[in-house]
């Protein structure tokens, strides 16, 4: 249980934060800064959320991500170390992307094959999803940037999470643009 009394602490005063280990990290680490970038996809969703009221089976999925984004957050501060923790930290699970894949699917068996690329926009709804979707890339960056970083962990399905997110929010936008009728088309070369 997480129980926070006291928002501020002054110990980040000096340009460092705790990760959940208890050790201090410069608050620019790519370690936070790969959780940072979650917390602000987490965000993007919370707004792009506000707009889907009207299909509740997609507002439920979105609520379940943000919960999940919380879990991948807490497993990016809890970097795996040769010394044993004494508890046993929340880690991202291949369960948690299968069900992102499974929700992928089931939500594109109903939309057209894309016959161009599409611009982000149509529906509020949809131009929120592509917003949360570029930020959950961005996160998607930093986190494979830290797993490729000598001395850095991230588990597999943590950086599948991450890659699998943004396909689900591109599918979840395709979906509240009437199923990709009122998808906006690119255009190649159109204002030449």
């Amino acid at each position: 249980m997480v129980v926070l009394n006291k928002i501020y602490t002054r110990t980040g005063d000096d340009g460092t934060t705790g990760l959940a280990t208890g050790e201090r990290v410069e608050k620019w680490s790519l370690r936070v800064e790969s959780y940072g970038a979650v917390d602000e996809t987490n965000s993007a969703i919370g707004v792009a959320r506000l707009h889907t009221a009207s299909d509740p089976d997609l507002s439920a999925a979105l609520g379940r991500i943000q919960n999940d984004l919380f879990d991948l957050g807490a497993d990016l501060a809890t970097p795996e170390r040769e010394k044993p923790l004494g508890w046993t930290p929340l880690r991202i699970v291949e369960a948690q992307v299968t069900r992102l894949e499974t929700e992928i699917d089931a939500m594109n068996a109903a939309i057209p094959a894309l016959t161009s690329f599409i611009l982000p926009g149509g529906s509020a709804a949809a131009a929120y999803l592509h917003v949360a979707r570029t930020i959950s890339r961005r996160a998607e960056r930093l986190v494979a940037q830290l797993a490729a970083t000598p001395g850095e962990i991230v588990s597999g399905p943590a950086l599948a999470y991450a890659n699998r997110l943004s396909d689900f929010l591109f599918v979840a936008a395709r979906r509240c643009n009437d199923n990709g009728a009122s998808d906006v088309l690119w255009v190649p070369g159109a204002n030449r």
